[in-house]
């Protein structure tokens, strides 16, 4: 069970974060929450007693979602103020939170009560990059199955277009075309055609349905309001054209899924963006011992691979790895990128990654 010194210390991990990730609005809030949050609101002392791991349940992101939406829908003047990067003082952050911590209760309350689903498209790319590895191994065909979909935005991949550093991949013509800043060698060029894919979550979402495109707009960050306008291109594609997303356990669905007949000369992958640290370990631990199983079992004609983006906290960026089958199985890291994709490493390390911090063992999160 986490305690308030645990709980404030979530907001300077976010803070550290948001620095690395060119955030400095989220930051300065985020430093402003560790310093100066009281329990002089029910929100406010629900924050402080956070009774699960603070870091890896995303409270910092459950509150700011929560902020932005009354932002979002003009709900208070002082608040958007601070969204809009007018006010940089940390007492006067405070300040205007805690007021609106009493004043918005009632509306802030629910925020705190699931993980933020950010269902950002700017992730694809780094994905491209892990079925780019797999293509590479294994041939062009891939069966994609991604767990934690939310609203199903990156099972849209195959109509993006992506441009990676240099190298195109996707429709000529699509409404919505990422380009992330890239370092390091420009991705392949391989064959790769996506012959399927599905998702689970345990709670998709219909993104088509205004208060759930309201909700993903709110887990935007006010600081790159470009993102704001490729999710709604994006949830406008999945109007035009849904995907294939269903409500499940990740652990169920993957099993059950490994065990269904695959198509000779199509590879089968498994993919995940910033999903992991949510799942409940006994979930995480079923995935980690049905894919190597599956693994062994995987022949040339049937691979099986597994790609993923997911964070490394205490440097403050997000790896990109990849793993198939057959072969040994091995992790390898592909690059980092930033939390949302705005640029790609796919050389490694980021040269401009800021200092490791040291997380609590109960916020390491292992795939």
């Amino acid at each position: 069970m986490a305690d308030e010194k645990t709980n404030r210390g979530a907001f300077l991990i976010q803070q550290h974060y948001c620095e690395a990730n060119a955030a400095p609005i989220y930051g300065r809030m985020a430093g402003a929450v560790a310093a100066g949050l009281t329990r002089d609101t029910v929100v406010g002392a629900r924050v402080l007693d956070w009774p699960g791991e603070p870091t890896r349940d995303a409270l910092p992101l459950r509150l700011f979602g929560g902020f932005h939406a009354l932002v979002l829908g003009g709900a208070d003047v002082g608040l958007a103020a601070i969204y809009a990067g007018a006010v940089t003082e940390q007492g006067a952050i405070i300040a205007t939170l805690e007021r609106v911590l009493a004043k918005h209760e009632a509306a802030l309350l629910p925020w705190l009560d699931g993980p933020p689903q950010t269902n950002e498209p700017g992730r694809s790319a780094a994905l491209m990059l892990g079925l780019i590895e797999i293509a590479r191994r294994h041939g062009s065909k891939i069966e994609l199955l991604e767990i934690g979909s939310s609203a199903g935005l990156n099972l849209l991949i195959d109509r993006y277009r992506f441009d990676l550093g240099g190298t195109m991949y996707g429709p000529e013509d699509p409404p919505v075309t990422i380009a992330p800043q890239w370092q390091g060698p420009a991705a392949a060029a391989v064959p790769l055609e996506i012959v399927r894919s599905r998702g689970c979550d345990v709670n998709p979402l219909d993104a088509t349905d205004p208060d759930v495109a309201a909700r993903l707009a709110a887990y935007v960050w006010p600081e790159t309001p470009e993102r704001l306008t490729r999710v709604r291109a994006a949830i406008a594609m999945l109007g035009a054209h849904g995907v294939d997303l269903v409500q499940a356990d990740a652990a169920d669905w993957i099993e059950a899924r490994l065990a269904e007949p695959q198509e000779a000369g199509v590879t089968r992958v498994l993919m995940h963006s910033v999903v992991w640290q949510y799942l409940p370990e006994p979930v995480a631990e079923r995935i980690r011992v049905a894919m190597p199983a599956a693994g062994a079992a995987a022949t040339a004609e049937r691979p099986l691979g597994w790609v993923m983006m997911e964070p490394d906290r205490a440097l403050g960026h997000q790896v990109i790895r990849a793993r198939s089958w057959p072969g040994d199985g091995a992790w390898e890291t592909l690059g980092t990128s930033h939390a949302h994709g705005a640029w790609i490493d796919a050389g490694g390390a980021s040269g401009d990654a800021a200092p490791g911090v040291d997380l609590p063992e109960a916020a390491r999160v292992t795939v």
